[in-house]
């Protein structure tokens, strides 16, 4: 069974609110309402609970359109608001429409009330995903921009199309000086071939994880760095770039060096103390007999 759409009437005819009822049912509408035909109700209503679209009269013995479409607003609401009337005419459908209604129906034109009721939806709709897409780029955004490792967004041919603080604090590289150019800035000139076979592993779909190797800061000194590249893709699924986050290991990797130094010269050390021993005791041997 279909979710019923909640809807508010703002009707004092309770015979002209089934009319708008039924039209709406026959088109396929499963229709759960509340009629009002005063503003305290209509405030109450939109307390109360949400509502997925409203038909409101325009003219009402203690109330009109406009004081109900300022009600509307107040609230901040962007549900699909009509107005269902017999009495109203061009210019004051025109009103309506610049003061915040989506649509208008003639009470005698009922048979237009579902396609625009319909319309309405699909259009509020279209704008809720709007708002959801646009906040979750917002927040994509603002970790990327707040983010300390570097992430940096090239086309398949290697420009570089974005470039975050976290790279600019890498590599040295300011967004001016960096984008529209090439990343090949950033490999040195003894690994050539690294940057295009990763490119080529992307556009072929494959994701290329925590991939250790060198880069070059502005300044010229090397930066160990380790890689996840991924590719970018158009909304049918074509690719059409890669988005690289690189962490600076620089300090992990000299302390693996030390570490591994240490290492070879306690061996050296103890290799070297074994020696003398051994030799000590051969001299000893000898000197005894």
């Amino acid at each position: 069974m279909s979710i019923p759409y909640r809807v508010l009437l703002i009707e004092d005819s309770v015979q002209d609110a089934l009319f708008n009822l039924r039209e709406l049912e026959r088109s396929g509408l499963t229709i759960e309402f509340q009629r009002v035909e005063n503003a305290p109700d209509m405030r109450a209503a939109l307390e109360a609970k949400s509502w997925d679209f409203i038909l409101c009269d325009y003219q009402l013995p203690q109330f009109d359109a406009l004081a109900a479409l300022g009600l509307y607003k107040e609230r901040g609401l962007d549900v699909p608001f009509i107005t269902v009337s017999g009495q109203i005419g061009e210019e004051q459908a025109v009103k309506m429409i610049k003061a915040g209604a989506h649509e208008y129906v003639m009470k005698d034109h009922l048979n237009e009330l579902a396609p625009a009721v319909k319309r309405e939806l699909r259009a509020a709709e279209e704008r809720c995903i709007r708002r959801r897409v646009h906040a979750t780029e917002s927040f994509l955004a603002s970790i990327v921009q707040n983010c300390d490792d570097a992430v940096i967004g090239e086309t398949l041919e290697g420009t570089v199309v974005s470039w975050n603080p976290g790279a600019e604090r890498l590599y040295g590289y300011t967004p001016s000086e960096i984008l529209g150019g090439s990343a090949a800035a950033l490999v040195p000139s003894y690994r050539p071939n690294e940057h295009p076979e990763i490119i080529q592993k992307i556009s072929r779909g494959l994701d290329v994880a925590h991939f250790e190797t060198v880069h070059v800061h502005k300044n010229g000194t090397a930066v160990e760095v380790s890689l996840t590249v991924s590719p970018v893709k158009e909304p049918r699924g074509r690719i059409i770039g890669t988005s690289t986050i690189a962490r600076d290991i620089t300090a992990r990797k000299q302390e693996e060096n030390e570490r591994l130094a240490l290492i070879q010269e306690l061996t050296a050390a103890l290799a070297n103390a074994s020696h003398q021993s051994a030799a000590s005791s051969q001299h000893a041997i000898i000197s005894a007999s």
